[in-house]
């Protein structure tokens, strides 16, 4: 299995950062994690002409959820097959939809905001989470398998309801955050985890309500679950030196290996029982 990290930024884009967005690979399975502002680029970069299998959205804020209407253009194009003499354009039956796991509810939303940007000349390009994407919403608790891989959702800490999500293939796991306060339900999906790819935003534990953690609360929750390693994500900050003090104060607390999330850098996930 294969992380890498397509923008780690909490809020907007900044200093050519993107915003929260991550592919996954296993054998011949590709899928995104979250799709903030900035993501759609990056993505087309490296996703090249290979299929992509999936798209998870952990909640309905902004920066983990604006590109997936461009992602959405983006795969309708490969769907489309223009007539020359017409100029109209009709689906490729062949070319599959996009499976596309959004919260309960979230449906609504994403046909509300394909509607404000209306091609009337061409209706069929409005049509993204139709003719794109195979819309599916979720539930806490449930499993869904994309291709090889097994996705497992729990319910989280957040002002806008945030499901983290388990990934297992091949006997190895990788849990990601979305974002989240302090739960006993964090742990509790990363049990075992190979891998736990953590929100690191306050400086401090949050005491708001909103729902976010630090890098110690991150590191609790990785030694809690006693996963084999913590890549740290989702910063405030675009500055280094603010990315390796988060990096030092998990360290403090998980004593096994801790990394930030590296844009464009991908990392192998390495089961447990080949560290040990």
């Amino acid at each position: 299995m294969r992380l890498l990290p397509l923008g780690r930024l909490a809020g907007m884009p900044a200093d050519g950062q993107a915003s929260s967005g991550y592919l996954v690979e296993f054998g011949g399975t590709r899928i995104m994690l979250d799709a903030g502002p900035g993501t759609a680029l990056n993505l087309s970069r490296h996703l090249g002409d290979r299929r992509l299998d999936g798209v998870f959205i952990s909640h309905l804020h902004t920066d983990h959820l604006l590109d997936v209407l461009p992602i959405g253009k983006m795969l309708l194009r490969r769907r489309l097959r223009a007539d020359l003499n017409t100029g109209r354009a009709g689906i490729d039956e062949n070319v599959p939809l996009v499976p596309l796991l959004v919260p309960a509810g979230a449906r609504a939303v994403l046909d509300r905001y394909a509607a404000l940007f209306p091609v009337t000349t061409h209706p069929v390009l409005d049509r993204a989470f139709e003719l794109a994407f195979d819309v599916r919403e979720y539930e806490p608790g449930e499993v869904h398998r994309l291709g090889e891989l097994s996705l497992r959702y729990a319910l989280l800490k957040h002002v806008a309801a945030d499901c983290g999500v388990r990934i297992e293939a091949g006997g190895r796991s990788l849990v990601y955050t979305g974002d989240t306060g302090v739960t006993p339900a964090l742990p509790e999906l990363a049990e075992g985890a190979d891998l736990l790819l953590s929100e690191s935003t306050l400086r401090e534990t949050d005491t708001t309500g909103h729902g976010h953690l630090s890098s110690r609360d991150a590191g609790y929750a990785a030694r809690e679950a006693g996963v084999g390693a913590l890549v740290l994500t989702h910063f405030s900050s675009t500055d280094p030196a603010e990315h390796e003090w988060h990096l030092a104060r998990a360290a403090e607390i998980f004593g096994g290996p801790v990394d930030i999330a590296r844009i464009d850098q991908s990392r192998t996930i390495d089961s447990r029982e080949a560290i040990e």
